[in-house]
């Protein structure tokens, strides 16, 4: 009974980390019209979750080894639960930032523990069940983060975002005080790798702030470039550091075993190609259909639906089908579902909903056995340090998703508006109105493209001979802007293939864990 209850323990450890990496997704418009901050300032509380969660993650499991992992674990919820107080009693950016980046701290240490302490939970034998079932958690709860914000955003206000939770965590500190071996558990006392954790934080933080800010900042800007130099000679020099350390903060030697470093790489841009949808979908149901938050949120909740119910299908699978075959068929419906995307799926409710449901299948099938294929023959220290370093890879598939997809976004979106700006002058000049009134007519339909959400004109009040010009142009502006994010999808087709392609590089060989 007591590894069912700390087995429920690290899996709700593992959810309400992950979940909180992507619930704001939908709900930043909300919360920058309480707050009266502009998107671009508010996104940074999406961005110093996801930066501090990817850059301290390793280096504090290793400090909760020598702490005391128990210990670590309990303090690591409730700094979860404190940041996410102070986020939700925000009244400005900066208090919901500081509440963010506590929230993020506290998921640091949360996250690679209950990976960790989960595994150590079960025998030997059972090993791979419990990694697809922390790792079948990971992706559902990324996934059904954005469902989850518009829900409770719509029904209790953004800041039961934050408040819900403080019950969880409270529950959680409960049941680890009662349940974990606190006073006299094991600590692993070893030289602490000071060079190689400082190293690792400056690199993901300067790459991680690099991808976030690209678009902000300007990729060719001098803060950008200073970032991603930053990063890579931090890089290098973990490299060498973690070369001649005799207990370095990750183990290279995880990167020579070929299904650990295939499983990375698809680990990145599966998470790249599911956040992708779960990001940018809402963006496109709300911002050009017009729909609210909660009526965007149902409309991609089937692709949480699919991952729910095909990653344990998938992680069964795993013993019975060779692991390469079953990575390439969820990537073939990934592109199946992309390809849709890309040729019509967005005209119509059905079609959008059927290929997120596709995406969702296809991310679940890669999800389920994916961990279990990282982990292959890994045994002791690497089969612990593995457990970090894919958590961070997932974080550093969602920021790549953010960077890659929303710059892309923003790109197809200026070249639809100016193209529906020259149709509009061009419908506006064939009325034959006096040039004033043509000028004064094409300025407030400029200005009605350049606003984030696309709402078609009330025409009651419209002269007749102004109604079928300026139906026309909102016409032509709706097909344009959908085809922006029809092109975006369109673009990523060759990269899905490309990851089906390296899911046939995984090595068959039967799993050992001991």
């Amino acid at each position: 009974m007591k590894k069912i209850i700390l087995t429920a323990l690290f899996v709700l450890g593992i959810f309400i980390c992950m979940l909180d990496t992507t619930i704001l997704n939908v709900s930043l418009p909300n919360i920058g019209e309480h707050l009266n901050v502009g998107l671009d300032s508010l996104s940074w509380a999406l961005n110093i979750y996801l930066i501090l969660f990817a850059s301290l993650t390793i280096p504090l499991t290793r400090i909760a080894e020598i702490v005391g992992v128990h210990k670590s674990f309990l303090f690591g919820v409730l700094l979860f639960g404190l940041g996410s107080i102070i986020s939700a009693c925000s009244s400005g950016l900066s208090v919901l930032l500081m509440g963010r980046a506590i929230q993020s701290i506290g998921a640091s240490v949360i996250f690679p523990l209950s990976m960790t302490l989960g595994i150590g939970l079960v025998s030997i034998e059972k090993r791979t069940g419990m990694i697809a079932l922390l790792g079948i958690t990971q992706g559902l709860a990324a996934a059904i983060g954005p469902v989850v914000g518009g829900i409770v955003t719509q029904f209790m206000g953004w800041r039961w975002i934050f408040l819900i939770n403080v019950p969880l965590t409270i529950l959680m500190i409960l049941v680890g005080v009662t349940n974990l071996n606190v006073r006299n558990e094991v600590q692993y006392k070893q030289a602490m790798d000071i060079w190689g954790a400082v190293l690792i934080m400056i690199t993901l933080a300067a790459l991680s702030l690099g991808m976030m800010q690209g678009r902000v900042w300007g990729w060719t800007s001098l803060q950008i470039i200073g970032c991603f130099l930053i990063g890579s000679v931090g890089f290098l020099l973990f490299i060498l550091i973690e070369y001649r350390s005799k207990n370095p903060m990750i183990p290279l030697a995880l990167f020579l075993n070929r299904n650990f470093t295939v499983s990375s790489l698809i680990i990145i841009l599966s998470n790249l190609f599911l956040v992708a949808t779960t990001v940018i979908l809402p963006t496109y149901f709300t911002n050009i259909e017009g729909f609210n938050t909660l009526h965007s949120s149902f409309l991609v909740s089937p692709i949480s639906l699919a991952i729910l119910i095909f990653s344990p299908i998938s992680g069964f699978l795993e013993k019975y089908i060779s692991a390469k075959w079953l990575l390439l068929l969820g990537f073939t419906i990934m592109f199946c579902g992309y390809s849709w995307l890309s040729y019509g799926a967005l005209t119509n409710q059905t079609y959008a909903i059927s290929a997120g449901f596709a995406i969702g299948m296809g991310y679940g099938t890669v999800t389920g056995p994916i961990l279990i294929i990282a982990a292959g023959n890994l045994k002791g220290k690497l089969l612990v340090a593995s457990q970090s370093v894919t958590g961070v890879l997932r974080q550093i598939g969602s920021m790549l998703a953010v960077a890659i997809f929303v710059t892309g976004l923003y790109g197809n979106l200026t070249v639809a508006r100016n193209q529906s700006k020259s149709y509009a002058q061009n419908q506006i000049i064939k009325t034959n109105l006096p040039v004033e009134q043509q000028k004064k007519l094409l300025s407030r339909i400029n200005k009605h493209m350049d606003s984030t959400q696309f709402v078609k004109s009330d025409l009651y009040y419209v002269p007749e001979m102004l109604k079928q010009p300026i139906q026309n142009v909102e016409k032509k502006t709706h097909l344009l802007l959908r085809k922006a994010f029809e092109s975006l999808y369109l673009t990523s087709i060759p990269f899905i293939l490309f990851a089906g392609l390296i899911s046939l590089l995984i090595k068959n060989k039967k799993i050992d864990l001991k």
